[in-house]
């Protein structure tokens, strides 16, 4: 699919997921920050990246477990909050928000078939001995890497020696093993019982002083107030540097998805072997 696709559509209709999430956690007391691409947009444009359509969201693990657990019943009908624990063909640690009135394949190679969706991270602690925080992200990355050679198509880079790792990684793992590992990694250690808190998402560089979320803090986004982390230029000045100077042209990249239709459900869409986009 071609990246200079009209992006506003996607955009507004994965904002109305995020909102849909707000509402519920405004109702159930449940705390979320907008975080990563979409905290830069909130505070360098007022709403998205214009080049960009991710939204991701993070929740304390206490409030990911009760949103995950409740998410059936508390959100429309046509969004589903999955992840590895709910959908065995899911290919990632943490979850997403998907809009089942719509169709998506990221990318050709993994195969997974949703709905344009937000990301949503678990926050969890961290160890704060830096051998231990070392030793804990290792295993953390190798396992996730794992996750990742068994759904992605084998034969890829063709059946030469790029097929090895993947079809040995399916011989000594299962999915549902790796999840379960994962997840017991990353809650390992509490979040309301650390100083140190993360979304496991960006590695160790990630990490950041639990006080640095704090209380939701009301942020405007696309004219709509989301709550975000209490220190934001905090969180982002670590994650990117210098956040608000604007990346060159070569480098404000939309998405380039395999197949992406904002009109067809994804149970019911037939997939043709060819990427398309459908607005």
């Amino acid at each position: 699919m071609a990246e200079n696709y009209d992006i506003r559509p996607l955009q507004l209709k994965v904002l109305d997921i995020l909102l849909a999430v707000d509402r519920v956690c405004r109702e159930h007391q449940l705390r979320y920050y907008i975080i990563a691409g979409t905290l830069l947009g909130a505070l360098r444009h007022r709403g998205f990246i214009p080049w960009d359509d991710d939204l991701d969201i993070g929740m304390p693990r206490k409030d990911y477990e009760i949103f995950m657990a409740h998410a059936a019943t508390w959100l429309p009908a046509y969004y589903e909050a999955i992840n590895g624990q709910n959908d065995p063909e899911y290919p990632l640690s943490f979850a997403k928000i998907q809009d089942a009135r719509t169709t998506l394949i990221e990318r050709k190679h993994l195969k997974y078939t949703g709905g344009i969706y937000i990301d949503l991270f678990p926050l969890d602690g961290v160890p704060e001995n830096k051998l231990v925080q070392w030793w804990h992200y290792s295993r953390f990355a190798w396992y996730n890497k794992m996750l990742y050679f068994i759904f992605r198509d084998p034969y890829k880079h063709g059946k030469g020696v790029g097929s090895w790792v993947p079809l040995l990684a399916r011989k000594l793992y299962t999915r549902s093993g790796i999840q379960t590992r994962l997840r017991e990694m990353m809650m390992k250690y509490d979040f309301d019982e650390s100083t140190k808190v993360c979304d496991y998402d960006d590695g160790r560089k990630g990490i950041l002083p639990k006080a640095v979320f704090g209380d939701p803090t009301p942020l405007q986004f696309e004219g709509k107030e989301v709550w975000g982390p209490a220190q934001p230029d905090t969180y982002l000045s670590q994650k990117y540097g210098d956040y608000m100077i604007i990346p060159p042209k070569e480098k404000q990249r939309q998405h380039n998805f395999y197949y992406l239709d904002l009109n067809k459900p994804y149970r019911n869409r037939p997939i043709s072997e060819s990427s398309t986009i459908n607005h």
